[in-house]
């Protein structure tokens, strides 16, 4: 997974040719520590398909809030440069991200 900041976001994310998902975290976030091994487990199955980025919002706080990020954990998912999906909130399971990777996987 490439760790985005504000510096990169526009060149790893918003260039990007393709599907890219980003997984918002943040160190205080226990829902989003309890699924990040789940993220990075699903980027290792489906590397060659999506490319897989992350942001630790503790840091980059006025980018999540630029991209409507607000709650974690999220999951975002862009195509060409444009947000096309969704998945947030405490209610998360590894099992909804990976049914939202199988349908943009095809």
């Amino acid at each position: 997974m490439i760790e985005v900041t504000k510096d990169n976001f526009d060149a790893e994310v918003l260039n990007a040719q393709g599907i890219v998902m980003v997984d918002w975290w943040g160190p205080k976030c226990e829902r989003c520590l309890e699924l990040m091994p789940h993220v990075e487990e699903l980027a290792g199955k489906y590397r060659d398909k999506i490319k897989f980025c992350s942001v630790d919002t503790s840091g980059n706080r006025r980018l999540a809030i630029g991209q409507k990020v607000l709650g974690l954990p999220a999951i975002l998912f862009y195509q060409n440069g444009q947000k096309i999906d969704e998945i947030s909130g405490q209610e998360i399971a590894p099992e909804d991200i990976e049914a939202k990777l199988q349908q943009y996987s095809k």
